[in-house]
């Protein structure tokens, strides 16, 4: 396979094959933004193509820049009983290769997809960002709404300086909209069709990817995807003008990628 070269990246780039293979081929230090759902446990067939972690996490380590930020958002299966805490596992090993756990988020649905007699029913998967040193970009979403707003903070707050001093801060009025928190909740419900329109099992919400784009990227930053299944991030990728590349080991999957980001229209257009 060739050498990746992204020092001119026009429109999005698609590559069939096994992340592993493909991202030894892509340049070090070169990614400012990664977000993928990888596969995880025995959930998804990939036709013989086995999932190596590792292998992937220290490639992943080595291609994103210093500063930049993964989104890894994975659930556990439940095998036998227990659950698989290959999420943390996962944590654990980027954590021990050189990445920092900057957040650990969780997203959560609307719906369950298994059912159980036996235990609470499971509605969420873990979002983790890591980075490669301290994060370089935060663009923090303002849409919480705040109960107060309108309202001044009751009384002064008191800061206590270097040299032992105290400064007052004056009040504030309280904005309407604050911060996110790092639980984000979704409307899944058109999601189950979604997949079955686009015939792939696994696919997150576009709001999802287009806010975690928004939050850890800028406008030309370079997007990575090591498992892109039907192509949402390059979706959100197009819309926010960030350049993207895919990878995907299945090549009905790659295809079905290309339509939707070259079929994704613009809202108001």
């Amino acid at each position: 396979m060739r050498q990746v070269h992204l020092n001119k990246i026009n429109k999005p780039i698609f590559l069939l094959g096994d992340a592993k293979d493909i991202l030894k081929n892509i340049e070090g230090n070169s990614i400012d933004f990664i977000l993928t759902s990888p596969p995880y446990d025995n959930l998804r067939d990939y036709k013989g193509f086995s999932f190596n972690f590792k292998e992937i996490a220290q490639e992943l380590f080595r291609i994103l820049k210093n500063g930049g930020v993964m989104v890894w958002i994975v659930g556990d299966s439940v095998i036998n009983g227990s659950e698989s805490l290959s999420s943390f596992y996962q944590a654990i090993y980027f954590k021990e290769i050189g990445f920092k756990i900057h957040d650990t988020m969780i997203y959560q649905k609307n719906n369950f997809s298994n059912p159980s007699k036996t235990r609470y029913h499971q509605i969420f998967e873990y979002m983790f960002v890591i980075s490669k040193g301290n994060p370089k970009t935060f663009n923090p979403i303002i849409d919480r709404k705040n109960i107060y707003a309108g309202y001044t903070s009751l009384g002064e707050n008191t800061t206590r300086k270097r040299d032992g001093g105290f400064t007052k801060q004056k009040k504030r009025v309280i904005k309407e909209f604050g911060m996110r928190y790092n639980i984000w909740k979704g409307n899944t419900s058109g999601q189950e069709n979604m997949c079955k329109s686009i015939k792939h099992p696994a696919t997150f919400p576009l709001w999802l990817a287009r806010d975690h784009i928004k939050s850890w990227s800028n406008e030309g930053d370079i997007v990575l995807d090591p498992f892109m299944g039907s192509g949402t991030t390059g979706v959100a990728c197009k819309e926010l003008n960030r350049k993207f590349i895919g990878c995907e080991v299945e090549a009905s999957y790659l295809e079905i990628a290309k339509e939707r980001i070259k079929n994704f229209k613009f809202k108001g257009k």
